[in-house]
């Protein structure tokens, strides 16, 4: 293996994985909000799913290695990356009073990572449709 490519993997890994952290890190600091503006009962779900839709979309590219590589199986492991960064984002809010931990939010954050990667999978498969396939 030749030094050039060893000196762009880390940037590659960098490019795909960058924007995982950056969302990661946007999840967090919202979570770490202490008062939150006032919603109405549930309608916290939809933002929780909201939020999570675009960490799985992330999620999904960077384990696919691109946004045209999403299979069905990174859609399924960013759907399980978005539960369990959406079981620590309740463990965080634990710990800043007065947030509370609710199992439901969780069920929103996982729907929402699987809802984000679903839809960039879909818009691989659109992308890779032949040209005058209008059908698909």
């Amino acid at each position: 293996m030749s030094a050039e490519t060893l000196a762009a993997r880390p940037a590659s890994r960098w490019h795909l994985w960058g924007p995982v952290v950056a969302y990661a890190a946007l999840i967090f600091a919202a979570s770490s909000i202490r008062h939150t503006p006032s919603l109405p009962h549930g309608t916290d779900k939809g933002a929780h799913a909201l939020f999570y839709a675009g960490f799985g979309v992330c999620v999904a590219r960077a384990v696919a290695g691109g946004s045209r590589r999403v299979s069905g199986r990174s859609v399924l492991l960013a759907g399980l990356i978005g539960a369990l960064y959406g079981v620590s984002d309740e463990w965080h809010q634990y710990f800043n009073p007065p947030r509370a931990v609710e199992a439901m939010d969780v069920v929103a954050d996982t729907v929402g990572s699987l809802l984000g990667a679903g839809a960039l999978r879909a818009w691989a498969i659109i992308k890779q449709a032949p040209p005058g396939r209008e059908d698909l």
